[in-house]
Parts: C-alpha cells; sequence; structure tokens
C-alpha cells in the first residue's frame, strides 16, 4: 500500500469488502491472456505485482495497437511508473473500452481496488473481441443488435394477448397486499 496506516471501523470494512470482491482464477486468467497476446510466459508473481508499474500493460496495449502508449517509463520515480498506469488507461479508452469500466490509477499503485483492473481488462478483451477477432478471447461477448421486423398484422395480434404480469386467476394477483394501510387493533 502507501504510506497510510492500517484501517480501522468502516474503512477497514471497506478495505475488507474490496479485497474478498477479488476473484484469483480470473486474475490467472487474465495474465495469461496479457502474456499470450505478448508472446511470453508469464513470471512466477502475484498479479498485482506483475501489473504494479505499468509497463507490462503499456507494452501489452502497444502489442494490440502499435504506439498506442508512446513511452513506457521505467526509471525508479513512482510517478513515472504512475505515468504508464496512466497511459494504459487512455490506450483503453482509446480502444473503445467506456469512461466508466476503466480503472483508477490508485486502484492499481496503491492496491486499493485490485479486482476494479481485472474488471477493466475483462471490458478491453469484451471490446477486442469485436475490434480485433484475430486475437485469442477474454471476457464476455458483446451482445449485437438483433433488429426485428413485424408486420402490421403481427403487431395487432400482440396487441390482444393479455399478459400474466396484469394479473389474472391463474397467476399472480394483488390479493393480500396492504400497502398504506394501518395495523388495526
Amino acid at each position: 500500500m502507501s504510506n497510510t496506516g492500517p484501517s480501522y471501523g468502516l474503512s477497514a470494512a471497506v478495505s475488507r469488502k474490496l479485497q474478498g470482491k477479488r476473484d484469483g482464477e480470473q486474475e490467472n486468467q487474465a495474465l495469461g491472456w496479457i502474456y499470450s497476446i505478448l508472446g511470453e510466459r508469464p513470471p512466477n508473481a502475484p498479479y498485482d505485482d506483475i501489473l504494479r508499474d505499468g509497463q507490462v500493460l503499456c507494452k501489452f496495449a502497444n502489442k494490440i495497437s502499435p504506439g498506442i502508449c508512446p513511452r513506457i517509463n521505467t526509471g525508479p520515480g513512482q510517478f513515472k511508473l504512475m505515468e504508464n498506469i496512466a497511459a494504459f488507461q487512455d490506450a483503453c479508452k482509446k480502444l473503445g473500452v467506456r469512461e466508466t469500466d476503466v480503472f483508477q490509477t490508485v486502484d492499481l499503485w496503491e492496491r486499493r481496488n485490485v479486482s476494479q483492473v481485472t474488471n477493466c481488462l475483462s471490458a478491453l478483451g469484451s471490446v477486442l473481441q469485436r475490434t480485433h477477432p484475430h486475437l485469442p478471447q477474454f471476457g464476455p461477448r458483446v451482445s449485437e443488435e438483433n433488429k426485428r421486423d413485424f408486420t402490421e398484422e403481427q403487431l395487432r395480434a400482440g396487441k390482444d394477448v393479455i399478459s400474466l404480469q396484469y394479473g389474472s386467476n391463474q397467476g399472480a394477483n394483488q390479493s393480500g397486499q396492504n400497502f398504506g394501510n394501518s395495523r388495526h387493533m
């Protein structure tokens, strides 16, 4: 972590909840996917340690789209390494990942929400399945539009069908519900 001390109370509860969201199997799949595209063998180190400096992420983005991360910093300064993470985040957005799916720099650098990093990689994998189908797949497949054209006759016939959502003698109805009634004693 960063230069913060131990957390207590609500901070500790939030930290435990975020750590509980991590899925080791999905993290291993993400690393395998990254290194299969890089054409290298993944190192035997923890997931967040491998990705923390952003160098692997930038190399990965450059392999997908050459030059999308113009410079990969390797120096000892933490701000230079955090720039790598920011460059990868920009690359994700350029490749089509929604802004809401991209993690924050501190999520990875300070290991605050590593599961969000995995979610971002999964979102990137989903986008790449559509834009770069020749690459190995990771993440759920994005659904495609399935537009249907109904004739006027079919639309009229559909208006005569009574859905069970409206209530019936056979299915769900509103008997026994007493919203707004007070309890009489």
